[in-house]
């Protein structure tokens, strides 16, 4: 039972399903087959399906749910239709992997984790970052460290786009119609508004980046920390798009900044320090696949110096472990550790750095 080959539906195949996701599948072609595709584009999904050999093609997720022989689905559409597809995939039966953010407001998620934990299926929120060998082996240094000081929680990248278009070919499609377009964009800007009490800008633009880039670093801090006491600063510049905040946990404060700018790069790390050993871990874009988490250990010595261990524990891509562990769950029948309730604690923390946000505006 535990080698069985699992039958995955893609829902949403876009650039992260086409960049990472397939080629994931297919390294582990062991564990999983793709059996059905589903998109709004007909174009995407119709170059897509040929060129993976892949027959059956939806272009409405409800469909894929009733007619596909499916046992899970990836959920990998825009963020703001995760938490219908999620919600009708665990009705139907299926097994589910949805990508961060698993939805928009606290109600959604409380909608989730009560059918998920009710639900005889595996749901399971992509955290791909907690899954990498680095981090795992991370954990293990902070839970030995003596009396933690000062935690760091960075993530100041470039725009996808500025590394994708040197590295892939991804499928776009040009036939979506501008009222579906539009109909998403209003869905978004009300339930921002339902989850943080305004759908105005500089706000949403704010909310979207703790949704989407922050909601890796935040889980991770999680992982690694706890969760915060609270939240005792968070402010927002340029147009929403940079964010710091200070998380209180007692004995130490965690720092946090966030952004996204045109540099071509990815500065995306975390920091704990205690009196005598620094522990930090550093990630790079996942678009490029098998980029190694690094894992860096700074320790004082006896002789009143000091030593720096830089190790890459793995070169596993973090995707492909986070497929593994989905398929063990599955198996198993074990709960994930990024499961959605899990994941619920982030939107809770985002609210409380939005209020901040706002006030401080």
């Amino acid at each position: 039972m535990t080698h069985r080959k699992l039958k995955i539906g893609i829902i949403g195949c876009g650039e992260v399903t086409q960049i990472i996701h397939l080629p994931s599948f297919t390294y582990l072609s062991d564990k999983f087959e793709v059996a059905a595709l589903c998109d709004i584009s007909r174009q995407v999904l119709d170059e897509l399906g040929r060129l993976h050999g892949i027959e059956a093609r939806y272009l409405d997720y409800r469909d894929l749910l009733e007619k596909a022989e499916v046992d899970a689905v990836l959920i990998a559409n825009p963020h703001v239709y995760h938490h219908e597809v999620a919600m009708a995939a665990i009705a139907a039966g299926k097994h589910v992997l949805v990508e961060k953010p698993m939805c928009i407001t606290l109600e959604q998620a409380d909608q989730l984790v009560e059918a998920a934990e009710s639900a005889a299926v595996t749901v399971q929120v992509g955290y791909m970052r907690r899954y990498a060998r680095a981090f795992i082996e991370a954990r293990k240094e902070v839970q030995a460290m003596d009396g933690i000081r000062l935690a760091r929680v960075q993530d100041i990248i470039g725009r996808n786009a500025l590394i994708n278009q040197h590295v892939t070919n991804v499928i776009r499609g040009t036939d979506i119609p501008d009222d579906v377009l539009a109909e998403g964009a209003s869905r978004m800007a009300e339930h921002t508004a339902q989850a943080i009490g305004t759908g105005d800008e500089p706000f949403a633009t704010c909310y979207a980046l703790l949704l989407g880039l922050s909601s890796h670093d935040i889980s991770a801090m999680r992982e690694l920390l706890g969760s915060p006491h609270e939240v005792l600063h968070a402010a927002a510049r340029g147009d929403g798009r940079f964010i710091t905040a200070t998380f209180d946990y007692g004995d130490y404060l965690c720092q946090f900044a966030t952004g996204i700018d045109q540099i071509a790069r990815f500065d995306a790390h975390i920091e704990i320090y205690s009196a005598a050993k620094l522990v930090r871990v550093e990630y790079d874009s996942p678009y490029v696949r098998n980029l190694p988490t690094r894992l860096v250990v700074t320790e004082a010595t006896a002789s009143q110096g000091a030593r720096t261990t830089i190790l890459n524990p793995s070169w596993e891509d973090p995707f492909v472990l986070e497929w593994q562990a989905f398929h063990e769950n599955v198996m198993t029948g074990a709960t994930p550790k990024t499961s959605p309730a899990d994941a619920r604690e982030d939107l809770r923390l985002f609210g409380s750095m939005m209020q901040q946000i706002r006030a401080a505006s």
